[in-house]
């Protein structure tokens, strides 16, 4: 079985561990039955170290009961930038090995809900637990929404990054993410209603600029070149910045004059919103080919 999910944006400034987007970088597995765990892994994340902890070993032994499967996997999605990379592994993987729920092991696994769901369902999400149970709704989402990726070449680890949060937050803080995240939601569902202050934040990005310096200037670079709005994406260190598909590729341009100086540092992604989500099939056939790979 082969499945293929998207790449996913959380948070999006106000939408803290509640929102997410799922955007055109592609994950992809191949499960096959084998004597034992082997990993044939190819573009970003070929060069982890296969073991009985791989993370793909530890769903087959969740799903399968055991881990003798052939994973086959090829990924266009950076590790540790933001872009909801074990989430989409999980969920591919799983659905590969034969899941009747991928989004509630990737959920599960990966801790995030929200990465999760944009993975497997595609679109503007939002998702949550709900006493013990996981749970995603989809939202609307304007067809001409687009967005550019800063993708730094330095790793932030989800881990690091949830090290330097605040334990707690005043209630004007609570406020102020509330308000600008029912900016965030009708503005990504029509584009004419975005603006730059929709992806305003006082949870995390502040907290998080001590870990990539660089982020307020990569973050202005993105709204001076022609985006709507601009945030984190995820964790870090990737900023992202909204904008209509029309105005992707100047948006792109302008950015690569704009960070010049520092193009050794960063690479520059034109992504489209995924509205298909997770794919599933038996085989490769002619609207079906395997995933065109590089690495970072």
């Amino acid at each position: 079985m082969i499945a293929r999910v998207p790449a996913s944006s959380a948070n999006l400034g106000p939408g803290f561990d509640t929102l997410a987007i799922a955007l055109s970088l592609y994950l992809e597995v191949e499960a096959e039955e084998s004597d034992t765990f082997q990993v044939s892994a190819f573009g970003e994340g070929s060069g982890l170290e296969i073991t009985e902890q791989h993370l793909g070993a530890q769903v087959a032994k969740q799903i399968l009961g055991h881990t003798n499967v052939h994973l086959k996997i090829r990924s266009q999605i950076p590790l540790g930038r933001g872009l909801g990379s074990s989430a989409a592994f999980v969920s591919a993987c799983s659905a590969a090995l034969g899941a009747e729920d991928p989004f509630l092991v990737a959920a599960s696994f990966d801790g995030h809900p929200e990465n999760a769901a944009a993975s497997v369902f595609g679109g503007f999400v939002t998702a949550t637990k709900v006493n013990s149970r996981y749970v995603s709704h989809g939202l609307e989402v304007d067809p001409d929404l687009a967005a550019v990726a800063v993708i730094p070449f330095n790793e932030l680890s989800t881990k690091t990054a949830r090290g330097v949060l605040p334990k707690m937050i005043t209630l004007e803080s609570a406020v102020f993410n509330l308000g600008r995240m029912g900016m965030l939601v009708a503005g990504f569902g029509d584009l004419q209603d975005l603006v730059p202050e929709a992806t305003q934040d006082r949870l995390h990005q502040s907290y998080r600029s001590a870990l990539f310096p660089e982020s307020g200037a990569v973050l202005s670079a993105l709204t001076e070149a022609g985006a709507i709005a601009s945030c984190w994406s995820g964790a870090g260190p990737t900023m992202i910045g909204f904008c209509g598909s029309s105005n992707m590729a100047e948006v792109s341009r302008t950015l690569e004059v704009l960070l010049n100086s520092d193009e050794a540092l960063y690479r520059i992604e034109k992504l489209n919103v995924d509205v298909q989500g997770l794919r599933v099939a038996k085989s490769y056939g002619s609207d079906f080919q395997p995933l065109e790979v590089a690495s970072l």
